[in-house]
């Protein structure tokens, strides 16, 4: 067992999962720490936050090294690995898992209590202890960690699994903590001298839950092996395995008297089990997608489930009978996790709509609503005065941010579908934004009011961009096409359709005389605006062009691509200048500073990296995010960069020009 002390350098080779890839753990080796920089063009400016979290506003809280704000409060969804919320034993306040950490709300007035921050990667499960005095997380960085929870003082760091850690769960007791992992193993703890007991072991795939039994004499534990495996407690021995899901079983709860055990599963059933015999007693039908949670009410006189695959509503069952009592709706996503209080009487879930709901188990109502949980970040833009900050992600809003007050003064709503990235014209007045809805929409900033719907691309719009002289707007889509639009109009003017694959970024020249596209064919190309002409393609590309931007003279184009490089292009003679290479992952946005100096860069692998453009020379890497970053863009005055991410969160870093040691 290792402690990990905060602030250690990260060395070495990590694993993270990166949410595509639905078989396991992909490894991404996230560099050597930089030690040896002595000057640098721009640097981080480093702030003193006060010690206690509850007299701030929670957007200053346990921030990153050089970041100054945080806007959203890290994503509760996961695509198959749900995050956990978890009610204090007093019911006094829960806690609700984050790709950035535990956040802690008063459950009476949902207001934020505290933010633990630690872990380096998503926060999968949160857990307390019987009497409430100890929280324990996991997370994809492989650890479990205990926390006080009245201080928010992190006690120790357990470690033994090879893999992401997906549950945590104390014994009625206090005195065991089991830990369930991608590594197909349960580990049990004793909570005294946070040492392993034993592991079991027996299940074929990864372990996705367990459960002890009120007795705390029986521990049952759901798999991605189609399994519900119960074990002694005493022993460690198996004592039966549940076999007639036909697809992985994602939880598992026991009814309050011990004698019931319910699962859920990608079949789109719930079983409920004799807990003595494994005998099946009842199946429960009627989710329309894969059921990802199950839970006995704390009387055992209901069953709540949820389920994926726009299967948005929360079904609530009888336990005795099985029957259907009532449908929740209100969530507008899945939801990944749900609790109960602890007199029963509300109900906590988180959803992939961003939001966390307080329910009234009575009535079916939802008491309130916490906002700002995203789902991913995948757009920003700075308003070309700097006064507002506009994002998107995979939800179909697009809030308007204050950048002095941190506040939302507009949340555009009338997407379909994620938006997927977003732009202000030069003047400020007008934001257009994209969306897998098929269409691009035109706003009014002043009102939040919707201008025009561009409805022509047969398939995902996936990125806009103004001319400099704000007149035309230019869409790429999933369909291969480029359009070009009248703003005054709405209406279409050209198309131009020499790509093969998903356009992925689309930017007009400064002077607004040339259009670039770039693709997942591997190319970009260059249009004359005017006549719509083809003039030139680039194809040195091994992967996909993710993204590419002249510098604000015009003579620079920088593109990036999945092959972990930026590559520099001259404008005026059409010579290949430089290659900057660093990220360890697929490079997904560049931008240049306002004064055309640096470079910002964002990648797969977690960072943001700063590049001085006359040099190509790496300045400095910034490291805050825990998944992804997607997007990043500097404030007009160059003074701030805003950074977004699958994390769920945007993060505003502030950059001065003082050198560093």
């Amino acid at each position: 067992m290792k402690k990990t002390l905060p602030g250690e350098c990260q060395k070495g080779i990590h694993t993270v999962d990166l949410g595509e890839c639905l078989n396991g753990i992909h490894t991404v080796d996230l560099g050597e720490c930089q030690k040896d920089i002595r000057t640098v063009d721009l640097s981080i400016a480093l702030h003193t936050l006060d010690s206690d979290p509850v007299s701030q506003d929670y957007t200053q809280w346990n921030l990153p090294k050089g970041v100054k704000a945080r806007l959203g409060k890290g994503r509760v969804s996961d695509v198959l690995d749900p995050p956990e919320i978890a009610y204090s034993p007093d019911g006094k306040c829960f806690a609700v898992a984050s790709a950035i950490g535990i956040w802690l709300y008063d459950a009476q007035t949902t207001k934020e209590l505290n933010l633990l921050t630690g872990h380096t990667l998503d926060v999968t499960t949160a857990s307390f202890s019987p009497d409430g005095a100890i929280l324990a997380s996991a997370s994809g960085d492989r650890t479990i960690r205990l926390w006080d929870v009245q201080t928010g003082t992190h006690i120790q760091t357990l470690e033994a699994h090879a893999c992401r850690i997906n549950n945590v769960a104390f014994s009625p007791s206090g005195s065991l903590l089991a830990s369930a992992g991608d590594d197909n193993a349960i580990c049990l703890w004793d909570v005294q001298t946070n040492e392993i007991i034993r592991t079991l072991t027996g299940h074929t795939d990864r372990v996705n839950y367990v459960v002890f039994s009120p007795d705390e004499f029986t521990l049952a534990s759901s798999s991605w092996d189609a399994t519900v495996r119960l074990w002694d407690m005493q022993t460690g021995a198996l004592l039966r395995t549940l076999t007639e899901h036909t697809a992985a079983v994602s939880r598992v709860s026991f009814s309050p008297d011990g004698k019931t055990l319910a699962s859920s599963s990608m079949d789109k059933t719930i079983r409920l089990w004799n807990v003595q015999t494994g005998e099946s007693l009842n199946t429960l039908t009627g989710h329309t997608g894969r059921v990802t949670n199950v839970l006995f009410s704390p009387d055992g006189e209901i069953l709540v489930s949820t389920a994926m695959d726009f299967d948005t509503d929360l079904r609530l069952w009888d336990a005795r009978t099985g029957a259907p009592l009532q449908l929740l709706k209100g969530h507008t996503r899945k939801v990944t996790s749900l609790v109960f209080s602890p007199d029963g009487s509300k109900l906590v879930t988180g959803s992939g709509d961003s939001t966390v709901r307080l329910w009234d188990v009575q009535t079916g109502t939802c008491r309130q609503t916490i906002a700002d949980h995203a789902f991913c970040v995948r757009s920003i833009e700075f308003s070309p005065d700097g006064s507002l900050l506009a994002c998107s992600g995979w939800d179909e809003t697009v809030p308007l941010w204050d950048t002095q007050t941190d506040e939302v003064l507009h949340r555009l709503k009338e997407h379909k579908a994620d938006v997927v990235d977003l732009v202000f014209s030069q003047d400020g007045k007008t934001l257009a934004t994209a969306s897998w809805d098929r269409t691009a929409r035109l706003w009014d900033v002043k009102t939040g009011t919707s201008l025009h719907i561009l409805t022509e691309h047969r398939d995902l719009v996936r990125c806009v961009a103004f001319s400099p002289d704000g007149k035309t707007l230019v869409t790429g889509s999933a369909d291969t096409d480029v359009r070009l639009w009248d703003v005054a109009t709405g209406k279409l003017l050209l198309t131009l359709t020499d790509h093969r694959e998903n356009i992925n970024n689309v930017v007009f020249s400064p002077d607004g005389k040339t259009l670039v596209s770039s693709s997942d064919d591997k190319t970009i190309r260059f249009w004359d605006v005017q006549t719509g002409t083809l003039m030139r393609t680039l194809d040195e590309h091994t992967k996909s062009v993710f993204s590419a931007v002249f510098s604000p003279d015009g003579k620079i184009l920088a593109y990036s691509s999945d092959d972990k490089t930026i590559r520099f292009w001259d404008v005026q003679t059409g010579e290949y200048i430089r290659t900057l290479t660093g990220h360890t992952d697929g490079v997904w946005c560049v931008v240049f500073s306002p004064d055309g100096k640096t470079l910002a860069s964002t990648s797969r692998d977690t960072d943001v990296r700063l590049w001085d453009v006359q040099t190509g020379t790496h300045l400095r890497t910034l490291k805050g995010h825990s998944r992804m970053v997607y997007t990043v863009v500097f404030s007009p005055d160059g003074k701030t960069l805003a950074s977004g991410s699958r994390d769920g969160t945007l993060l505003l870093w502030e950059l001065t020009s003082e050198p560093v040691d």
